[in-house]
Parts: structure tokens; sequence; C-alpha cells
């Protein structure tokens, strides 16, 4: 075991095994809200054309709306349920083990899209939906945690976030395969929806061949020779012992302590204020509306004025921007840190979504106002992808122990995709009712978010769990703290005056 820190290290082993997880993990989260909204005229014509078959209604409008809408939403649900599901699957089986065996939705919703149209069901497409967003929904948990805690302090941030920039190309993935020209035409749909397939065998394929998470090992087996192990193969050089110290310094304060449920976290005050800020971070990043724009793209872009036949290559470029965002953002949250990039993010969000409101209101009067309002959507999601996409999936890696780090993403989870089920079903009505004033309410709450980051979020770049957890508990016992300074102060000047009575 090195005790230097000169040792070079050819960390290989890591950036193959970010790529093999992130392919078949969030990956697929961005691909399966992408793929959704080239084939909404062909599904929608197939429930019209099974219930004509089955019952001989014809369904008006509102009714074809509000059945591809719970088709679209459920998504969201099965989500809901995958991150319930993510934190005891963790413990038990491990962070890799987990990844892979979630493919198991991913193949049973696959097989039941592929075989919907043959079968002439579209119940087929809801259950199938259901079981992807339980696989998404596991991923999106599992993933950056096994990334969290496989990456070196130094890397911490640009390994965890890796997971936004495989969701984001995910999103670009989805949009070229659903172009007509390629699965999104009519006779193709039903592969357009099994087509999440490929990525979990890519997975499926590679994954087994990389190390399990080194703290897991460590900490939740006891298996230190395990976990020297997989870091001398993820860092590609012999262990620091610095890097050691510190993950035997988290078993020693956790030994004992089984893992901690939600509702415990809930109850125990020394947590309160990051509970606070992984479920206030994670609702915003879905009450912001930025993927309600993959969903209802075309509802969107009509509203900016744009033709039905550039709304399929439009919507390429808004994938497109978020995924150069996020690798933006991964190259700069180490040097800039997660508190300003977050705070950052949200801010200009506000601001966009301002001008976008403004663009809107006037498209009638002014020739070019429909191009401002295209140009805020790609501003609006290229901010997002600069802060929120990415540092919100490394807060709770950062900011909860061992113990507690199954339970916090439950929790965050679970608040991100209840949000995400809302936003769905009331976007297409709030874009309908609201008009050019939608992004009103989008912009409200990322106003909200960015006082709340700039007032309690403590800066954690380069920190220790340690470190970070002292500065909540600031938060945390805030009166207490000041109540026993004042009680100490006020026993020790008593004592001096016993003391010179005495004498």
């Amino acid at each position: 075991m090195s005790r230097g820190g000169a040792q070079k290290s050819s960390p290989l082993t890591l950036v193959l095994m970010v790529a093999s997880a992130a392919i078949g993990g969030t990956l697929q989260y961005g691909y399966n809200l992408a793929i959704m909204n080239s084939p909404t005229v062909f599904i929608q014509t197939f429930i019209n054309e099974t219930f004509l078959e089955r019952w001989d209604i014809q369904l008006e409008d509102y009714q074809v709306t509000l059945v591809w809408t719970i088709i679209v939403s459920i998504f969201s649900l099965g989500g809901l349920v995958g991150a319930i599901i993510a934190g005891p699957m963790t413990i038990r089986f491990g962070r890799k083990k987990c990844l892979l065996l979630n493919n198991i939705f991913l193949m049973s919703g696959a097989l039941l899209a592929l075989t919907s149209r043959a079968a002439k069901s579209f119940e087929m497409i809801i259950i199938s939906r259901v079981l992807i967003g339980i696989n998404s929904g596991i991923s999106m948990n599992v993933q950056p945690m096994y990334f969290g805690e496989s990456a070196p302090k130094h890397l911490r941030g640009a390994i965890s976030l890796s997971s936004a920039v495989f969701t984001s190309f995910g999103v670009v993935l989805g949009q070229v395969v659903g172009l007509r020209e390629i699965l999104g035409s009519e006779p193709c749909w039903h592969y357009l929806l099994a087509s999440n397939a490929i990525p979990g065998f890519i997975q499926l394929l590679t994954l087994p061949w990389f190390p399990e998470s080194p703290r897991y090992l460590l900490i939740d087996r006891g298996d230190k020779e395990a976990c020297i192990k997989a870091l001398r193969r993820l860092r590609g050089c012999e262990v620091q012992s610095s890097e050691l110290d510190e993950i035997l310094q988290e078993q020693a304060d956790t030994k004992g302590m089984r893992p901690r449920r939600p509702w415990e976290l809930f109850a125990d005050r020394s947590v309160r204020w990051q509970l606070i800020t992984v479920m206030i971070i994670s609702s915003a990043m879905q009450l912001c509306g930025n993927d309600s724009i993959y969903f209802y793209a075309s509802y969107v872009f009509k509203e900016a004025g744009i033709s039905d036949d550039q709304i399929q290559y439009i919507t390429i470029g808004t994938g497109t921007c978020e995924f150069t965002a996020c690798i933006m953002c991964n190259l700069l949250i180490e040097r800039k840190g997660r508190r300003f990039m977050l705070m950052g993010g949200f801010i200009l969000m506000t601001v966009w979504a301002v001008v976008f409101t403004i663009a809107l209101s006037f498209e009638h009067y002014v020739s070019w106002m429909p191009y401002l309002s295209m140009a805020c959507i790609f501003t609006y999601i290229l901010s997002f992808g600069m802060g929120p996409a990415g540092v919100t999936g490394v807060l709770p890696t950062e900011i909860f122990n061992q113990t507690a780090r199954p339970a916090a993403y439950m929790i965050a989870g679970s608040m991100m995709w209840i949000n995400l089920f809302i936003i769905g079903m009331i976007f297409p009505f709030l874009v309908s009712e609201l008009s050019e004033y939608c992004f009103v309410p989008f912009g409200a709450v990322c106003l909200l978010s960015a006082l709340y980051v700039g007032l309690f979020l403590p800066e954690t770049k380069g920190k220790s769990l340690s470190a970070i957890t002292s500065e909540f508990h600031k938060l945390n016992f805030k009166g207490e703290d000041k109540r026993k300074e004042s009680q100490t102060q006020a026993q020790y000047q008593l004592g001096e005056v016993c003391l010179s009575t005495a004498l």
C-alpha cells in the first residue's frame, strides 16, 4: 500500500466501468423520455383503432389524449416504485449486482412493447412503460451511488456527474432513433419502444467484468481484502493509505449500525437539513419543467411558432444542448463547486423563463419573436444541464454516510418521480390554459430554488464526509449549540467566583 501521492495512476478500469454502468443505467432514463415524442400520433391512432375493433367505439379527441397521457405519465409511477425498492436492493445485492438484476424489468418491458401491436393491446404498452419506469427508477438511484462510492475524492463530482451526461446522451440518442427516417415511422413505432433493450444487453455483457463499490465491500460486507483489490483495479495503481483510512474511518463511525430506513431519517434531527436539501433540489429538478419539454416537445414548439415538419429536427437540438451543457458542467464542477453550479443554473433558468414569457406574449406582433422563443427554450435547457441536471445526483452521496445513503436516495428519487408524474399530467393542460404564461410557474420554482441553495447549502467540493457533516450540524443544532456555549461560559465563570471566594 502506497503512502505517498506521487505514484502515477491510470484509472482506465474506472472509466470503462462508468461507461458500462451508465449505458444500461441512466442512459435508459433519457432514452425512454425521448422516444415517446415521435410516435405520438401513431400510438394515438392505434389506441383509437383498438377501441373501435373491440367495442365499436370511436373515441373523442380528449379521450385519446387522456389515454396517451396515462401511457406517458405511468412511466413516472414505475420510476417511483423503482426508487422505493432501489434502497433495499442495493443493501441486499450490492450496487453492481443491483444494476445487473435491474435489466429484468427492462427486458420484460421491451418484450411487451414489441408484441403489443401484434396482440392489438395498448394495455401492454402501459404495462411496458411501468416496467421501464421501474428500471429507470432503480438505475437513477443506484448508479450515482455506485459511482460516488467508487471514485476518488478529487474526481467524485465529475464521475458522479457522468450519470447526467449519459442521461442527456440518452435523450439525444432517443431523439435521433425516433426520427421518421429511422424508427419513428408508422410501421416501426413498436420497434422504437422496444429498442431500449439494446443498451441493456451491452450492460449485461460488460458490467460483470468490473469490481463492486469498494465502500460497499468494506463497510457493508466487512471484506477489507476485496475492498483493497477493487480500489487497486479502479485506481490503476497501489492503494493510497489516506483513501483507505477515510473508508475505515467511515466504517468505524457506522460500526454496529444497521442501514437506516427512510422514516428514520425523517425522525433524526442530525440529518434534518441534509434531508430537506435533497428533497427540495430533487423536486425542483422536475418542477422546473425541463423534462416535460421532452415529453411534450411538439406542444412547446407549436406555441413557439415552429411548423410541424421542423419540430422533429428541432427537438434533437434540445437534447444536444443538454448533452453539451452536462459535459461542460463535468469539466467545471471540480473547479467552481457544487453550490455555484447549482445556484447559477437556477438563476439563469429564471431569467430565460421571463424572457420566454415576454417573447411568447409578443410573437403575434413581432416577426422574429418565435425564433427568440425557441432560443429561450435552448438556453433554458442549457442552463439546466449546467447546474441541476448534474449536481442533484451527486448530493446524497456526499452529504449522507453509508448507512443513511440508500434511504436518502430512496427519498430523493421518490420526490423526483412523484413531481415528474405531476408535471407530466398537468403540463399539456398548463400550456393550453396559460398559453404564453406557461413558463411562469417554472420560473418561480427556479427562483425559489436558487434562493434556498444560496442561503442553506454548504459547499461540498473536495471535502470529507465528516467536514460536510459538521457544517450541516451548525444548521441542525443551531439554537442548541448557542445555548450550550452560554451555559458552559456561565458555569466556567461561576467556578472562577467560587475558587476566588475559597481563597
